[in-house]
């Protein structure tokens, strides 16, 4: 499963966005914030083909990600919910006035590495299940984004499937170095401590051996 879209934005215009692989996503998300209903606080998901998008907006700040459905919805809410805590942390009354991407150049980063981290990390979602489900997802319906869009002709989604698997290729070969790391250092530990072990028997045996508390009254 992976989050491959995401932006922020104050109402249509984008202050952040970050792409994880070839895809149109960016102009069905500007059209998707054209058309959110009314503006109040919202929760909602739209599906297009195997891919959903989800969006929250808050006090007039609406942050959107695009991920596959087999990432079902607490993990992209939750990459939503923290997104929005980082983003009003780190620009505050600024978002009010903003022109379009004047938080790109440093934000963008900040969405890669969450959506890398809500993406692969196993540790994302158990914090979020130890927090419990947030009420405002299980009640999420996911509508059709031709629905939304009011559109006579089905809208295409175009995702590059072979950028995706070579991402996902990639995070898995950085994961199986990570774990062969891990495991030649704990395999590093594990024979620092047998040797010191041996040493110290081979002391203990020695000292026996002579008679004495001390190796040198062996001499």
């Amino acid at each position: 499963m992976a989050i491959l879209y995401a932006l922020v934005a104050r109402g249509s215009v984008v202050l952040a966005e970050f792409v994880g692989t070839s895809t149109n996503a960016s102009s069905i998300a500007k059209q998707i914030l054209e058309k959110i209903p009314g503006d109040s606080d919202t929760h909602v998901s739209y599906s297009q083909d195997r891919y959903i998008f989800h969006v929250k907006r808050t006090d007039g700040l609406t942050v959107l990600c695009m991920a596959e459905d087999n990432a079902g919805r607490r993990i992209p809410f939750a990459f939503l919910e923290d997104i929005h805590q980082k983003f009003v942390k780190a620009y505050g009354r600024s978002i009010h006035t903003a022109p379009a991407y004047a938080m790109n150049d440093e934000f963008s980063r900040v969405l890669g590495q969450q959506m890398d981290y809500f993406s692969n990390d196993p540790n994302a979602d158990s914090l979020n299940r130890m927090k419990g489900e947030m009420a405002q997802v299980r009640n999420v319906m996911i509508e059709n984004i031709d629905k939304v869009l009011d559109r006579g002709e089905r809208l295409e989604l175009l995702v590059d499937k072979t950028a995706t698997l070579q991402g996902n290729t990639l995070r898995f070969r950085k994961q199986a170095r990570r774990f062969r790391s891990t495991v030649w250092w704990r395999n590093c530990r594990l024979m620092f401590t047998l040797i010191i072990v041996l040493l110290i028997i081979i002391y203990i045996v020695l000292a026996f051996v002579c008679h004495g508390p001390l190796l040198p009254s062996c001499v």
